[in-house]
C-alpha cells in the first residue's frame, strides 16, 4: 500500500536541519582531500607525458606547473596528502576499537587538520 504521508514529511535531513561537526567536517575533507588527490596526480602524469612527448608540450606544462597557479595546486595537493593520509591513520586507530568517544573523535580531528597544516608548511619550507 502506498504511503500517503510521503508528500508531507522530507525524504532525508537537510543540511540547515544540522550544525555542523568536527566530525562531520573531517569526513568530509578526507572526501575532497582524496579526489583532489586523483586530479593532482594527473596533473603530473601530464607533466610526465608531455615531458616524453615533445620539448614544446613540456615547455607548455612545465609552464604551468611552476606558475602561480600551479604552485598553489601542488601545495594544495601537498596539504590534501598529508590531510588523507592522517585521516587514514585516524581510521585504522579507530579499527582497534579505541578513539570512538565523541570527544576523542573531535580531538583527533582537530588534531589532523592541525597537522596537515604544520607539516604542508615543513614540506613547502624543505622542498
Amino acid at each position: 500500500m502506498a504511503d500517503v504521508n510521503r508528500g508531507n514529511r522530507p525524504l532525508s535531513p537537510h543540511l540547515t536541519v544540522y550544525r555542523p561537526q568536527v566530525t562531520s567536517m573531517t569526513s568530509i575533507l578526507t572526501r575532497i582531500s582524496g579526489t583532489s588527490l586523483i586530479l593532482a596526480a594527473l596533473l603530473v602524469v601530464w607533466w610526465f607525458l608531455a615531458a616524453a612527448v615533445s620539448a614544446q608540450q613540456f615547455a607548455l606544462a612545465d609552464g604551468f606547473m611552476t606558475s602561480w597557479i600551479g604552485d598553489l595546486v601542488m601545495t594544495l595537493s601537498a596539504w590534501a596528502l598529508w590531510y588523507h593520509a592522517l585521516a587514514g591513520l585516524r581510521h585504522l586507530y579507530w579499527d582497534t576499537g579505541r578513539g570512538l568517544e565523541v570527544a576523542t573523535a573531535e580531538r583527533t580531528g582537530i588534531a589532523i587538520v592541525v597537522l596537515s597544516v604544520a607539516l604542508t608548511v615543513a614540506t613547502v619550507v624543505v622542498v
